[in-house]
C-alpha cells in the first residue's frame, strides 16, 4: 500500500493561551488534490503554517515522505519538495516578474533547468510573459496570485500547499486560477488546498476535510462532501432540500 506523502497526526497549535488547532488528523496521498474547507477562523491557515514550519506546534506530529519534519526550517522543506503559496500572495513587489520567478528557484543549482522552467511558467501563465519585466507590485491581484503560484512551482515541489488562492479576486480570475490549480494537479504535483470557496475547491479535489473551531469535523471523498446536506447548508449557501 502506498504511504501518505503527508501525514498529520494529533496536531495542536496554540497562540498564547488560545488553542487554534485542537489535535487534528489528516493525510494527503501522492498525486491527490485535497481540499481543506471551513469558515474564517476555523484554523485552516494555522494548520498550513504549522506544516511548513512557520508556526511551532504544541502537540502531535507531521510526517512528510514518512519522516518527521518537526523543527525543520521552511527553506529546508522547500529543498525537500514541500512548498507553499501563502494567503495574500506575498510577491516581491520591487522585483520584476522574472526576478520573482528566479527567487522561487533559489534552492536549485541547475541553471539550464531553471531557464527552461521560467519559460514553462510563461507557458502556463501567458499574462506573466507579456509583463515579464514589470515590477510585481504593479500587477493586479489576480496577476500577483498567478506569479505567487508560478514562483512556488519554480522550486519543482512534490507537495504544494495553497492558502486561499481565490481570495479577493474577480469571478473570472477565480475561474482562471482554479483552472491552473487543476492543470498543476494533472501534471502530478500533489496539492493541499485551503480555500474559502468550498464549492470550487471540492469540485477540483479528490478528497476533502471540513474544519470547524480548530477541529476536523468531516472528511470524505470530495463528491460526497459536495452532496452532503450539512456541507451544502453550512458552506455552499444552500438550505436543506434545495
Amino acid at each position: 500500500m502506498t504511504e501518505p506523502l503527508l501525514q498529520v497526526s494529533g496536531l495542536g497549535v496554540a497562540y498564547g493561551g488560545i488553542q487554534a488547532v485542537k489535535g487534528i488528523d489528516l493525510t494527503v496521498m501522492p498525486g491527490e488534490l485535497v481540499a481543506l474547507i471551513g469558515a474564517n477562523g476555523a484554523g485552516k491557515t494555522t494548520t498550513l503554517k504549522a506544516i511548513t514550519g512557520s508556526l511551532p506546534w504544541s502537540a502531535g506530529e507531521v510526517r512528510y515522505r514518512g519522516e518527521s519534519i518537526r523543527g525543520l526550517a521552511a527553506h529546508t522543506l522547500v529543498e525537500r519538495g514541500l512548498a507553499m503559496v501563502p494567503e495574500g500572495r506575498g510577491v516581491f513587489a520591487r522585483m520584476s516578474i522574472t526576478e520573482n520567478l528566479l527567487m522561487g528557484a533559489y534552492t536549485r543549482r541547475d541553471a539550464a533547468g531553471i531557464a527552461r522552467d521560467v519559460e514553462r511558467m510563461f507557458g502556463i501563465f501567458p499574462r506573466l510573459k507579456e509583463r515579464a519585466g514589470q515590477l510585481a507590485g504593479t500587477l493586479s491581484g489576480g496577476e500577483q496570485q498567478m506569479l505567487a503560484m508560478a514562483r512556488a512551482l519554480m522550486s519543482r515541489p512534490t507537495l504544494l500547499l495553497l492558502d486561499e488562492p481565490s481570495m479577493g479576486l474577480s469571478p473570472i480570475m477565480v475561474q482562471t486560477v482554479f483552472e491552473v490549480v487543476r492543470n498543476v494537479a494533472a501534471e502530478g504535483v500533489t496539492l493541499l488546498l485551503v480555500e474559502q470557496n468550498a464549492r470550487l475547491a471540492l469540485k477540483a479535489a479528490h478528497r476533502g476535510y471540513v474544519m470547524d473551531s480548530g477541529l476536523i469535523v468531516m472528511g470524505d471523498q470530495a463528491d460526497r462532501l459536495l452532496s452532503d446536506p450539512r456541507v451544502r447548508a453550512a458552506y455552499l449557501g444552500e438550505a436543506d432540500g434545495e
